[in-house]
């Protein structure tokens, strides 16, 4: 995806270095905007191989509402373990379990896993249940009933429990907009760890947008990625510019279960990606 190299050329030759609150280093920019035509296939990068798997089933957890890992970790995701892991390894209960240990005592004990799985109100309690109100059942009642309408909008950013979050969200504020029979999203991520994040953030929020479109009877339009902190790790380096020198490759097709008509019925079963023929994946350590 050419859109994607551009952002790390724009950062690397005009972004800032800049201390963080992971202590790791960045290179930073403020303010950057992507375009994906969501009719030119599905934005997934190819310099790289990008784990699928995990960005569907997070999507599914996100829609379900769960702030509990213990659904990600049964179906072999791993990308929020950092946080709890983190958290339990604080604390007088710690005893010198890896996080791959700590995943399986996760995966193994519903009471081990309700006592240190659980991430607090982030996304998913956000979505369906922000101070009472299920956003996401509103939304599509909304696109439904008044597809002109500007306030099409879920927040996951919300300041009264903000601070009981593991991780604040990223991927904040997003907005739909119909037009021509089209649906188009556009997403405010206020914080974006462009070689681990933003590739997983394009897919997720390209194909929630898919997915409302099919149950509300709409054609694609765009998914808009509108970016604040936009940074590359300094321990990224060497990893952006490995995928600098490699040309994208054709976008793959998703297809979708056209069978499934609420948003709420998805299964990962429902999800087929046909010629994703990406480079090989490139390891980077996630900074928590």
């Amino acid at each position: 995806m050419k859109q994607y190299l551009d952002l790390c050329h724009y950062i690397l030759e005009n972004g800032h270095k800049k201390d963080d609150r992971t202590n790791t280093g960045t290179i930073s920019i403020f303010g950057y905007q992507m375009h994906f035509n969501l009719n030119e296939g599905f934005p997934l990068l190819t310099t790289k191989r990008v784990h699928l798997k995990s960005i569907i089933h997070e999507l599914l957890w996100f829609i379900s509402g769960s702030t509990n890992i213990k659904y990600l970790v049964d179906n072999d995701v791993r990308i929020w373990n950092d946080w709890p892991y983190a958290k339990y390894k604080a604390s007088e209960s710690f005893k010198g379990e890896t996080i791959e240990e700590f995943a399986e005592k996760i995966k193994n004990d519903s009471k081990f896993a309700e006592e240190w799985g659980d991430l607090g109100p982030v996304y998913g309690k956000q979505w369906r249940n922000f101070n009472g109100v299920d956003q996401l059942t509103k939304l599509i009642e909304q696109i439904k009933t008044n597809p002109n309408s500007r306030r099409l909008i879920i927040s996951a950013w919300n300041p009264a429990e903000v601070d009981d979050m593991a991780l604040p969200p990223c991927h904040s504020f997003m907005q739909f907009y119909v037009c021509d029979g089209k649906l188009s999203c556009q997403l405010y991520q206020r914080s974006a760890d462009v070689f681990l994040g933003v590739p997983f953030n394009i897919a997720s929020y390209a194909l929630f947008t898919m997915m409302i479109a099919q149950v509300c009877n709409l054609g694609l339009g765009e998914f808009v990625h509108t970016l604040g902190d936009a940074h590359i790790y300094l321990n990224h380096l060497e990893q952006i510019n490995k995928q600098l020198k490699r040309t994208p490759r054709q976008l793959p097709i998703m297809k979708i279960n056209p069978n499934v008509k609420s948003i709420f019925d998805f299964k990962f079963d429902d999800f087929t990606l046909e010629g994703y023929d990406p480079y090989k994946g490139i390891k980077g350590k996630v900074a928590v």
